[in-house]
């Protein structure tokens, strides 16, 4: 159930994936009337961290029966690109984020695809996106910006 419920909170820089998509929850413990979650951000300096402590307290805090809710941010295990679910994969893409390809998939050099028309002649415009996390690229073939997740 309280897995289900934070599905529905959001990434508050990505409000169409869920912090469950980004595999940012980590572990959810429940003993007695105290619920812990274990979240990993994304980056150890993200400035979201109060606003996603709160959108958690808020949606388990309307189950009935729980006391308290504990919300506990680890540095490790360090939040990897790779925990980011296929469903998280292909909200980002729909968003015009291109997710960065998993560990397994991993070349020496990532050939950043658009995510609107897939094509792989695309070119980096800024190392340094609206956020940390992210890059600005650009697509020559549809003419597009697009952003894309950094690998971590």
């Amino acid at each position: 159930m309280f897995w289900e419920l934070l599905q529905e909170v959001k990434d508050p820089e990505i409000p169409a994936v869920s912090m469950v998509e980004m595999g940012m929850i980590h572990q959810v413990r429940v003993e007695d009337d105290v619920v812990s979650v274990d979240v990993l951000p994304t980056f150890a300096g993200c400035p979201a961290l109060d606003i996603m402590k709160k959108a958690i307290e808020q949606k388990l805090g309307a189950v009935e029966g729980v006391r308290e809710i504990r919300v506990n941010f680890l540095l490790e295990p360090a939040w990897s690109s790779d925990r980011i679910s296929d469903e998280g994969r292909e909200k980002l893409k729909k968003m015009g984020i291109m997710p960065p390809p998993r560990k397994d998939e991993k070349k020496k050099t990532w050939e950043v695809t658009c995510p609107y028309c897939g094509s792989s002649f695309t070119a980096l415009e800024n190392l340094f996106g609206p956020a940390a996390c992210r890059s600005i690229l650009y697509c020559k073939n549809c003419k597009n910006p697009f952003e894309a997740l950094k690998m971590i």
